[in-house]
């Protein structure tokens, strides 16, 4: 079976693939700005409807499930109908599921239609993965993802900034509208731009026992995870009943995958590379440290410091900032000498960006604290990219979808878990307190931003796995046959 060696990149990316990069990025806008964006406007949706938070949050919930629901169809959809179809139906979906939001009459429709939006996002980012990896044909993967973390990287950082405009200056109904123009435009785009698959199996079948029990027990423990923060612990049965349904469908899974004569929607003999494997967990550890901050520092700048939902979102920009300044250094030098170093200095970043968080109280410097971000940033800019470049380095065509597939996964549960146990840690801190102590309230999230320290430390011992380049620029991965 032919293999590809990974090659080192001095030479410039191939016109055609950053073609292809551009387009698929546009596409990814829509999901990534939406979903940072509707969590500014929840507040909003519960007045205007009517309804409690506890309902509300369905609306963000339903749409992760939906999400982690479908992500393991996206291998079997890629072989059957192709990769361009398969993103360009995605979009489509996408943008049905904007519309309907908008036009939504009560909770129970939004809650309907942002599943619908979900199936979509869910679909999209694992698809885009496949195809730009196919498209490079497996070469300057690092490059490729520094192009392609724009959105990713963006998102959760302007994101909040633009939803509190549009919430702040016109209505919740407005943030929808942003997808219409962005999907509207991708749509012909990715038609005219995204070449045609080449490998397109008619006859390819779905695996309904491995999706039966891959797709809830994916589902399943996202909500659990989900529920953590909501209960402030695991002792309640809304969390570990999914979590322990979750797990067993996951054990049986795997039991199934390893023995079925048939090709399993998610193939595990991927994780027999031991660089696969660490790529994997680091993206659980990446997860974590980058979306359980996330929810942790508005709210410090809101409840500690006083600031206003777009306010916090303004002291954010300079994260954001320093994830562009690292962005393209980090894809070159992946490609040339491994992910290893990348993601090492990448850690020693942003836990040196996190640490004025742990020590912060109601009048820490507030331009000391921005310049913790920009360095954290700079540490967040390098991670993913350097992470995802060593994950999909060097497979086999037929492997691509299975891997997109995994890393979409793991990087869910990831960020699925650091928000619940971060804002967990917090609301313990706090119990007893009353919510005028700022200094108890500071206090909490200074434990919390101690617990992020803590799992970007931890990260580095995979990282320690990760394979890096020889001297002479090449190297061969384990290939599965």
């Amino acid at each position: 079976m032919n293999t590809e060696n990974v090659k080192p990149a001095k030479e410039k990316l191939d016109p055609i693939v950053l073609r292809v990069a551009i387009v698929l990025l546009v596409g990814a806008l829509a999901p990534l700005f939406d979903s940072t964006m509707v969590n500014v406007a929840i507040h909003t949706i519960a007045s205007d409807m009517k309804t409690a938070i506890s309902t509300v949050q369905w609306v963000t919930t339903g749409y992760v499930l939906a999400m982690g629901l479908v992500i393991p169809i996206s291998g079997w959809a890629t072989k059957r109908f192709g990769c361009k179809q398969s993103y360009i139906f995605s979009l489509v979906l996408f943008l049905i599921g904007s519309v309907c939001s908008i036009l939504s009459w009560n909770i129970e429709s939004l809650i309907v239609f942002r599943v619908i939006q979900g199936v979509g996002a869910g679909l999209l980012m694992p698809v885009l993965q496949t195809k730009l990896v196919q498209v490079s044909g497996g070469r300057n993967l690092g490059q490729i993802m520094s192009i392609i973390s724009i959105p990713a990287l963006l998102g959760p950082i302007l994101g909040p900034v633009l939803g509190g405009i549009i919430v702040s200056s016109a209505s919740w109904r407005a943030i929808f509208w942003v997808n219409i123009p962005i999907c509207i435009v991708a749509i012909p785009l990715a038609i005219w731009g995204i070449p045609a698959d080449k490998h397109v199996e008619k006859n390819a079948s779905i695996d309904v026992i491995g999706m039966v029990l891959l797709s809830p027990a994916f589902a399943l423990l996202i909500y659990g995870i989900a529920q953590v923060a909501t209960h402030g612990g695991l002792n309640n049965s809304a969390v570990y009943v999914p979590l322990i349904v979750g797990i067993v469908l996951m054990a049986a899974y795997v039991v199934y995958a390893l023995n079925t004569k048939r090709e399993p929607a998610l193939n595990l003999r991927l994780f027999k590379s031991v660089n696969f494997s660490a790529s994997n967990i680091l993206l659980i550890f990446s997860g974590i440290i980058t979306n359980g901050v996330l929810l942790m520092l508005p709210l410090y700048y809101q409840e500690v410091r006083g600031a206003s939902a777009l306010y916090a979102g303004l002291w954010l920009l300079p994260q954001g900032i320093g994830m562009l300044l690292t962005r393209s250094w980090a894809g070159k030098t992946a490609d040339r000498n491994g992910s290893r170093n990348v993601v090492l200095l990448s850690l020693a970043a942003i836990a040196i960006g996190t640490l004025p968080f742990a020590f912060a109280d109601t009048d820490t410097n507030m331009i000391l604290l921005a310049s913790a971000l920009l360095i954290r940033g700079a540490g967040l800019g390098g991670l993913f990219i350097a992470i995802m470049a060593s994950a999909l380095i060097g497979l086999q065509r037929e492997q691509v979808p299975h891997a997109s597939i995994s890393t979409r996964i793991f990087q869910t549960i990831g960020g699925a878990f650091g928000s619940a146990i971060l804002a967990t840690v917090a609301q313990h801190q706090m119990a007893g307190h009353t919510d005028t102590d700022l200094h108890a309230i500071a206090h909490a999230y200074d434990v919390s931003f101690w617990w992020a320290i803590g799992f970007t430390v931890i990260a580095a011992i995979p990282t320690l796995f990760l394979k890096m380049h020889k001297k002479s620029g090449s190297e061969t991965p384990p290939q599965e046959k």
